[in-house]
């Protein structure tokens, strides 16, 4: 499943991105796709060993969150 993490701050590491995921529920991230855009609200999209129900619960439980000083913007892929 992929998982699509908007308005992310700026130069925020790999790491950083799986520890998010891992402390809310999401330990497998396969790999991460940075979408630059015109730089003033990057984000990345994520592969991850998960199931719809816990990329629910997680979508839900990140959408909104500040993080960094950023309000997050977070869904699920189905494509």
């Amino acid at each position: 499943m992929k998982l699509w993490l908007g308005n992310i701050a700026p130069q925020t590491s790999d790491d950083e991105l799986r520890a998010l995921l891992d402390k809310y529920g999401v330990p497998a991230v396969i790999s991460i796709q940075h979408i630059p855009g015109d730089g003033t609200r990057p984000a990345a999209v994520f592969e991850v060993a998960a199931t719809p129900e816990t990329i629910n619960r997680v979508t839900q439980r990140l959408n909104g969150m500040y993080w960094k000083g950023r309000s997050l913007t977070v869904q699920a892929m189905t494509r």
